[in-house]
């Protein structure tokens, strides 16, 4: 049961976030500009805060989950670097004193 759970993709790349948050804020913006419209219209503040609730609650819904569109960019980590001899492994600040000092 719990192999099922760990199948589940949980992660999206930076580009997919990105993506993310542009379609959250633009869902939210949409739906509360309709919002504001239709209630003034009607003159029904209540219309205005179910219509932004509903538009929250599809922004959610479409971003929330890490939908495959969310990770089509995966990252490519670079290559480990070789080790190298002691004296390049100082600190920057290390090696500054020992070139004064001399």
């Amino acid at each position: 049961m719990l192999s099922i759970f760990k199948s589940i993709p949980t992660h999206m790349d930076y580009k997919g976030q990105k993506l993310a948050e542009q379609i959250f804020q633009g869902i939210i913006l949409f739906s509360a500009v309709i919002g504001f419209i239709y209630g003034l219209i009607i003159q029904q503040f209540g219309w205005t805060v179910y219509i932004v609730l509903g538009g929250f609650t599809v922004a959610c819904v479409l971003t929330l989950p890490p939908w495959p569109m969310y990770r089509k960019t995966p990252l490519s980590w670079q290559p480990a670097l070789p080790e190298t001899s002691g004296e390049t492994s100082q600190k920057p600040q290390e090696s500054l004193k020992k070139k004064k000092h001399k």
